[in-house]
């Protein structure tokens, strides 16, 4: 029996309870992926990271995540708490992740906690009435990414929070974002995110999806930094900022639990 140290954590929460749960996980070397997929199952987040020493010398990690029932190609909040971990663990102000198919990704110290690096996905036009049926309230407006990632606009967070998908039947559409957003109250917009397709119905804070919202917002905002709010049950916070083709997503961290998972 091997052990494997393993972290809980709250990314985008200054407390327990909020943000987004995510495992960070450290390995001496990659398993093979069925059992990276059953740790997965068997923690039950919507992410769990993966992290290995990186011997290419492109970064100082490289990094993994997997949902309950699927590896995925990037991942904000998963990242944000492997930042966290590695930087409260072994010190410094910036770690970087060499991942599969999103490049390599930072995680640095900031006033908010942590800055998370992510590349800025851009959006164009488009429709998609089945998703908008599913989704079961007319948004203003509909941008879509050919790489998994849809915004439903809507004129007003009050519209946003009372939608009820039906997530089953979005599932079926395939492996996608359904990303709904208004501009905010409290904050500057307000979103929700739904991925039944990747084994997350409703997700609690999305790192990836933000990285389609930055470029969106700071085009109709006119400006390169903003508030964000996700307002899933649990909630969170991100401060968002474009930087030329990255986007930083900011927000603190909170270890919930820190043990060993016995393989």
């Amino acid at each position: 029996m091997s052990a494997i140290p393993y972290w809980h954590v709250d990314a985008f929460a200054d407390r327990p309870f909020g943000g987004n749960q995510a495992a960070v996980m450290v390995l001496d070397h990659w398993l093979p992926d069925d059992v990276l997929l059953a740790i997965g199952a068997e923690n039950l987040f919507a992410e769990t990271a993966f992290v290995v020493r990186d011997a290419s010398g492109a970064a100082d990690w490289e990094l993994r995540w997997f949902t309950p029932t699927s590896e995925v190609r990037l991942c904000g909040h998963a990242t944000l708490a492997s930042g966290h971990v590695l930087l409260m663990r072994d010190g410094g102000e910036r770690v970087t992740f060499r991942t599969r198919q999103a490049g390599v990704l930072e995680v640095r110290r900031s006033d908010a906690g942590y800055e998370l690096a992510l590349p800025a996905i851009p959006t164009t036009p488009g429709a998609w009435p089945e998703a908008v049926r599913l989704l079961g309230a007319e948004p203003l407006e509909v941008w879509r990414n050919p790489d998994r990632y849809t915004l439903f606009v809507y004129p007003d967070e009050a519209a946003v929070r009372a939608l009820e998908p039906d997530v089953r039947a979005l599932a079926a559409l395939g492996n996608e974002q359904f990303i709904c957003t208004a501009p905010g109250t409290a904050s500057d917009v307000v979103s929700r995110v739904f991925v039944p397709g990747g084994g997350v119905d409703e997700d609690s804070v999305t790192g990836s999806a933000h990285a389609v919202l930055t470029p969106y917002w700071a085009a109709r905002l006119g400006r390169s930094a903003f508030s964000a709010h996700q307002a899933s049950e649990r909630g969170g916070d991100l401060a968002c900022r474009l930087d030329g083709e990255r986007v930083w997503l900011g927000g603190p961290c909170v270890t919930v639990v820190e043990g060993v998972f016995y393989l």
